[in-house]
């Protein structure tokens, strides 16, 4: 991969070189060693991309750099980090736009791999210079390494957690200081969960562990979607039974659950205080919004595990977004050594508290006591506490690009229940196992 990288990298160069009058880029071979995370002294200049509420936290980062590199250039462009994946996407890494240094969501990792953007980093010398890992490859760090090169840094951990509304659990008589039984409940709303949304769907079928789609020892793809439904096992023909019985539960009380545009609304308007719904599945970034839906004396925050299946914590995934480098400074070491000083400022421990209140991001390699040291509020340090159980009990998400097909899989499989009307729960699965078994055949 190194090697087509950078055959890549110099055809791109030298078709600029012809068709740029005067411009001239070094086409030297890349040391064969990633650059030392050296201070002092550095000359270089990079670009570094920002959304418009980081710009300060990075401004101060960069700051902080350049009092120990005092001829560096850092150049910070204001630029959403989904707009800047666009750019990225739609011409190449030698972009003028595109910066050299740039936030990723961990699922996009394989397909910029595969169009040869990202740089190799020193991973494991920052992550030791920087502190706070006490096995680095057991997060988001070996999650990012893509055979044998890592070729992004851990921004910061995202997960789902529980909100609960505690007006309306007192008015149901749901003791929230146990877990929420999602299979046992006196109405359809109590638990709510848009499950045909597989990104909800993990939490469950993580529970039970059942793999959507994985891979073996041998590299090669499965899904135990594709078994019998009496190959599953106990556990997971009850969580299969679980899907079923909420969603006939729905279907029986005319509810838009089950549909992929009137179900979201459905979810908020149920969560309201007054309402049915006592307890929900959220991101982190979802803090304001629930606190309005149920108001700020109703609002309780608890990890994941708050809500069980048959007596089995719901599970959603190790989760985040990536900081990589632009492949087209992997031969300029000034460069490289520049955007590994900017990367140890942004997550620096020292300064996750400021980078949670201009971003919303929490931090790996932080721990709870340092927000909790804080002057954040306490619904803030509730989310974060909360982030950090659940994150700390999930498994990894699955990144290869291959997964990206399960989206839709599990979703149509699920809302064709809403026209075949299965009568079982077996006749249900047999429809999530004729998607997959379609999936399947094109998955290599």
């Amino acid at each position: 991969m190194k090697n087509v990288r950078r055959i890549l990298a110099l055809l791109l160069v030298l078709t600029l070189v012809f068709t740029a009058c005067g411009k001239k880029e070094g086409t030297a071979p890349p040391a064969t060693k990633p650059a030392e995370t050296a201070e002092g002294g550095l000359t270089g200049e990079i670009s570094v991309q920002a959304e418009t509420d980081w710009v300060e936290y990075y401004k101060a980062a960069a700051e902080r750099v350049k009092a120990n590199n005092p001829d560096a250039v850092i150049n910070i462009i204001e630029v959403g980090a989904f707009d800047h994946l666009d750019t990225m996407d739609n011409t190449d890494a030698l972009n003028k736009d595109v910066a050299d240094l740039f936030a990723i969501p961990a699922d996009r990792l394989y397909g910029l791999n595969d169009a040869l953007v990202l740089n190799p980093i020193d991973a494991e010398a920052l992550a030791a210079e920087l502190g706070g890992w006490s096995d680095y490859n057991a997060g988001l760090g070996g999650q990012f390494n893509i055979d044998g090169e890592y070729l992004a840094f851990p921004f910061n951990i995202e997960t789902l957690i529980t909100y609960a509304n505690k007006s309306n659990a007192e008015a149901a008589g749901i003791d929230l200081a146990n877990p929420v039984e999602f299979s046992n409940q006196d109405n359809e709303a109590r638990v709510l969960l848009p499950l045909f949304d597989a990104w909800f769907g993990v939490a469950v079928t993580n529970a039970v562990d059942i793999e959507l789609l994985g891979k073996n020892e041998n590299g090669e793809f499965y899904s135990d979607m594709t078994k019998e439904f009496s190959d599953l096992t106990a556990d997971q023909q009850q969580a299969m039974e679980a899907i079923y019985n909420y969603w006939s539960a729905h279907n029986a009380a005319n509810t838009p659950l089950f549909d992929t545009d009137a179900g979201w609304g459905y979810v908020d308007d149920e969560f309201r205080t007054g309402a049915n719904g006592v307890i929900r599945l959220g991101g982190p970034w979802e803090q304001v919004t629930m606190t309005e839906l149920a108001g700020e004396e109703n609002i309780i925050i608890n990890s994941i595990d708050h809500i069980t299946i048959n007596g089995n914590p719901l599970s959603h995934w190790k989760g985040g977004w990536g900081l990589a480098v632009n492949s087209r400074i992997e031969k300029d070491e000034d460069k490289i050594n520049l955007a590994y000083a900017m990367i140890k400022e942004i997550v620096n421990p020292e300064y996750a508290v400021d980078l949670f209140n201009a971003t919303g991001k929490i931090l790996e390699n932080a721990t709870i006591e340092t927000y909790k040291n804080s002057d954040l509020t306490d619904i803030q340090k509730e989310i974060i506490a909360a982030v950090y159980e659940s994150y700390e009990k999930a498994p990894a998400r699955p990144l290869f690009s291959e997964w990206g097909q399960v989206w839709d899989t599990w979703k149509n499989a699920l809302l064709s229940w809403n026209s075949v009307q299965p009568k079982t729960a077996e006749e249900g699965y047999n429809e999530i196992k004729a998607s997959f078994d379609a999936m399947m055949t094109n998955i290599k």
